[in-house]
């Protein structure tokens, strides 16, 4: 008799813990038990101001305009973000891997490549890719550009235009995990031009008097997005609320709070 009760309090034992521990919800995140609270795991790459980076002068804290979006369409749902920063490069197979619930970094969603294995909210801002040069450098045009180094993130969208291009202008293309690299290198020399964002690139020339810039041509407007694991439910809600939070201007008041400088 006593063999059974001591199995039996085992077991209650290990449902309690169970329990605590959390379960995992049915649109992907995790579930707290305690405040039922749901944990989403979002992937960012923390090196792409203003939508992502870290503030090393001020603290270790992940933040921008897409951390801001991020959070804030979170919270409306009933969710809490654990965010984790890796290479751009690693973000679609973590995705694959199911290793986190959603990526959001600055990530072009038109790109049909990335939609057969993975899913993209609607668009929440348009970019355009700038090429960025030293103001002595004398490339003024993508025709000079002729026999020069340029420079791009790997698996990133301007990696891609930048290639799409490469032999009609007759430029070589190198790539970099992380967009400081990026910079770095165009300034050392290594790199003659560097493929960026616009909104991205701009921040940059304002603190560096020395850079310039021009539009990459043929390139079509960036759609950012957010983007989740194939067929994920977490897609449908998060567009759902994005419209909403679109429509009551509170999407332009982020835009206004990172770019209107």
């Amino acid at each position: 008799m006593k063999k059974w009760s001591g199995i039996a309090l085992l077991l209650v034992i290990m449902m309690s813990v169970l329990v605590a521990c959390g379960t995992k919800d049915e649109a992907g995140g995790e579930k707290t038990g305690a405040s039922d609270t749901k944990i989403l795991k979002m992937g960012t790459s923390a090196d792409y101001p203003p939508f992502e980076y870290v503030d090393t002068a001020v603290s270790d804290e992940i933040i921008g305009f897409d951390i801001d979006l991020a959070k804030m369409v979170a919270k409306e749902l009933g969710y809490e973000l654990e965010i984790e920063d890796m290479d751009f490069n690693g973000l679609i197979p973590a995705l694959q891997a199911k290793s986190i619930d959603m990526v959001v970094a600055g990530m072009d969603g038109n790109n049909e490549e990335r939609k057969k294995v993975i899913d993209f909210s609607t668009a929440y801002f348009t970019a355009t890719n700038l090429v960025i040069t030293m103001k002595d450098s004398n490339i003024n045009s993508a025709e000079d550009l002729k026999g020069k180094k340029i420079g791009a993130q790997t698996a990133s969208v301007q990696e891609k235009g930048a290639k799409s291009l490469e032999e009609q202008y007759g430029y070589s293309v190198e790539s970099r995990d992380r967009v400081p690299d990026l910079f770095q290198e165009i300034k050392s020399g290594h790199l003659d031009a560097i493929v960026i964002a616009d909104v991205v690139a701009n921040g940059y020339i304002e603190s560096n008097k020395e850079l310039s810039s021009f539009e990459l041509p043929e390139e079509h407007k960036l759609g950012l997005s957010m983007a989740f694991q194939k067929d994920s439910d977490l897609t449908a809600e998060f567009d759902r609320v994005l419209k909403e939070l679109q429509d009551k201007g509170e999407v332009e008041k982020l835009v206004l709070k990172w770019f209107s400088n």
